[in-house]
């Protein structure tokens, strides 16, 4: 099966060359790698280019400011039969790709745990899973998300049904992880197959902990709920 990578990059140089490295190692010659920047000013398409994979689409010159449009972008030219998406400043462990791949045999979309790291590499958290308490459930993640990109990956199936993205969507794995609660089977395997870097630049820096009211809350539930009504009723 062909394997589809979606990175979706913001002045990632830091961290890029190692992710890159840990990603390129597990693909295959038919595999894709495809990076979506969102008006980097720094060295990461740089760095990106000089990573000698074959397959390499770069999509740059956008303006997203936005990393759930990032991603969507990327996931418009995605071809392969398995799509993962990995963020610019994680670690992959060796063998990522091959287990999750296995998985995707018997569902449509796979998440994994991972240890968490700081900028130096040193684990601050033995299990993502723990501290997100993640698993599989609508309900239970209509209440709290527990998907998480970066460790997810899902078929073609997923990806046709959660394209385009709904307007003002708030996160793309929580969208993507409920369309695959909706019209697919999910499984949270015990594997922590990516080392997840936590630092102050990351889009998403709490690890779980809300920034948002009660209010925002309860609006982004009720969008995710009239998106994914709206999205049945289409493909009915």
């Amino acid at each position: 099966m062909k394997k589809t990578v979606c990175i979706a990059t913001y002045n990632g140089e830091s961290y890029i060359e190692k992710q890159l490295q840990s990603v390129i190692t597990q693909l295959s010659n038919g595999d894709e790698l495809i990076i979506s920047d969102d008006s980097s000013n720094d060295n990461t398409l740089k760095i990106a280019r000089k990573s000698g994979f074959n397959n390499l689409i770069v999509l740059e010159g956008n303006s997203f400011y936005s990393p759930v449009l990032n991603f969507e972008n990327a996931l418009k030219y995605a071809t392969g039969d398995i799509v993962f998406l990995s963020d610019q400043d994680d670690i992959w462990v060796d063998n990522k790709i091959l287990i999750m791949s296995k998985y995707l045999r018997f569902y449509d979309l796979v998440v994994s745990d991972a240890v968490i790291i700081n900028e130096y590499d040193k684990i601050i958290s033995p299990s993502f899973y723990k501290i997100r308490n993640s698993g599989s459930g609508f309900i239970k993640n209509l209440y709290k998300n527990t998907y998480t990109g970066c460790c997810m990956a899902f078929n073609r199936k997923i990806l046709v049904k959660a394209l385009p993205f709904p307007s003002k969507i708030h996160m793309h794995d929580w969208w993507l992880g409920m369309v695959a609660e909706m019209y697919g089977t999910t499984y949270f395997c015990n594997e922590k197959l990516v080392r997840y870097r936590r630092h102050s630049s990351n889009a998403s820096p709490n690890c779980g902990k809300s920034i948002y009211s009660t209010l925002d809350m309860i609006k982004f539930r009720y969008k995710m709920i009239k998106a994914l009504s709206e999205r049945y009723t289409f493909n009915k």
